[in-house]
């Protein structure tokens, strides 16, 4: 069945950039749109970037608007997320996602299939 494999996250300090990264197995990785979340202990899960593979501009939330870019690699079936000048606020466990539509949405419950999580603490 698919999975998605995260890898990347850790400690970093504020200014510093990361890249994370999102494995797609056994599905052909265009036949869906994909998608980061981050989640903080006690809160829901927030949406920060979506990317189909339809030519669509990706979308990403306002509060990593301009820090963040979110791509794919097609050839290698991974998600990546890369984010620059990150801030103590960034600090959660970061999760990417997959629907079975090509229709990317901000919505946590339109996606389908998810990896495990990735922390990334960003120390001030």
């Amino acid at each position: 069945h698919e999975q998605l494999v995260q890898s990347g996250g850790g400690w970093v300090q504020t200014g510093d950039s990361l890249t994370l990264s999102c494995r797609v197995s056994e599905d052909p990785f265009r036949n869906g749109a994909m998608a980061w979340f981050r989640q903080v202990p006690g809160k829901e899960r927030e949406f920060v970037a979506a990317v189909n593979w339809l030519g669509d501009t990706p979308s990403l939330a306002n509060s990593v608007k301009g820090r963040a870019t979110v791509s794919g690699d097609l050839t290698d079936n991974t998600l990546y997320l890369q984010m620059n000048n990150l801030k103590p606020t960034d600090t959660a466990e970061y999760f990417c996602a997959r629907r079975r539509n090509m229709i990317f949405s901000l919505a946590a419950s339109d996606y389908q299939t998810w990896g495990k999580g990735t922390l990334v603490t960003v120390s001030s």
